[in-house]
């Protein structure tokens, strides 16, 4: 496979990711502790010893199950976006309009300060566009056939240096790393209530271990809790949105990003056909109307006016 050369890079940047992820991790080791200790205190955790869960090794299971869960499912961002919208990536542009997408990613990238991804063009007939990859300089970004047929070049522009800002930002380790810090909450929350409610309504004085309610409570909860984990996961989902609009309209101007929204907004009648998990990386999103709360991508009006407002 050919590789394009890297651009120059923006000093600080590399730092700035790395301190990133290092403060979500100790966020997610510094919560687990703190649970630890209240529990401790309220005497939470002997109770739970009695009844056959120990809090210590429940707390190891969410975080290595939580965050390992999300880890790897960035890790492999890239294989399962390539085979799950049969994108194609251009090793050896064929045609001028390969040549072209291929430079203006080259472009971008370098006014972003990172690494040249791999660019891909996927089947699609709606226009959308999406970047991932577990690094920052070792990055997808792909785009629709419906994008290339619908929009014209200052508006792909402007899609794709979203999509690098995206990727300069970090955002896609960002975001498997708070699914991450959520997802240990969830299991830790949900197996706690899960003891003690089967505890207190089911067995009552019974000193054998958790019986059938535990299970079943548990996975209640954990559907429940989760619901409520994917309204945090969402928000900040929209606010990079709104990030990378705006870095969009700082890399290639602000009126080629809102003319590509406008053609978005026209195109928006119609289902985003990307997989589900990929709803969130992509520039259009598949987000509820009715709930907002829900929604990866804020509506389009709302990301048009922000960028409207731009000094």
């Amino acid at each position: 496979m050919l590789r394009a050369s890297r651009g120059p890079r923006v000093p600080g940047k590399g730092n700035l990711l790395v301190k990133r992820i290092l403060l979500f991790v100790l966020t997610n080791i510094a919560v687990l502790v703190v649970l630890s200790v209240v529990a401790h205190l309220l005497g939470v955790d002997r109770i739970l010893d009695q009844n056959g869960l120990n809090l210590g090794a429940l707390l190891g299971f969410a975080a290595v199950f939580g965050m390992g869960g999300s880890l790897i499912s960035l890790l492999l961002s890239k294989w399962m976006a390539k085979r799950a919208t049969g994108a194609q990536v251009i090793t050896d542009p064929r045609t001028p309009a390969e040549v072209w997408l291929v430079e203006t990613v080259r472009s971008h990238a370098q006014a972003a300060g990172v690494a040249m991804p791999e660019v891909a063009i996927y089947p699609a007939p709606e226009p959308n566009a999406f970047a991932t990859g577990a690094r920052r300089d070792a990055a997808l970004v792909a785009v629709s056939s419906g994008l290339l047929q619908s929009m014209d070049k200052r508006e792909v522009e402007s899609v794709l240096a979203h999509e690098m800002t995206h990727v300069a930002n970090g955002d896609m380790v960002t975001l498997a790393l708070i699914q991450g810090v959520v997802n240990t909450f969830v299991l830790f929350l949900s197996r706690v209530a899960g003891y003690v409610i089967d505890r207190a309504v089911f067995r009552g004085d019974d000193d054998r271990g958790p019986g059938p309610a535990f299970f079943l409570v548990s996975l209640v909860c954990q559907i429940l809790f989760g619901i409520l984990a994917s309204i945090v996961v969402m928000w900040f989902s929209r606010q990079r949105e709104f990030r990378a609009d705006a870095g969009s309209a700082r890399i290639a101007g602000r009126d080629g990003m809102i003319a590509a929204l406008e053609t978005l907004k026209r195109a928006a009648e119609g289902p985003a056909q990307l997989p589900q998990n990929l709803h969130a990386f992509g520039i259009r999103g598949g987000g509820s109307r009715m709930l907002r709360l829900f929604a990866s991508h804020p509506p389009l009006d709302e990301r048009i006016a922000r960028l409207r407002a731009m000094a």
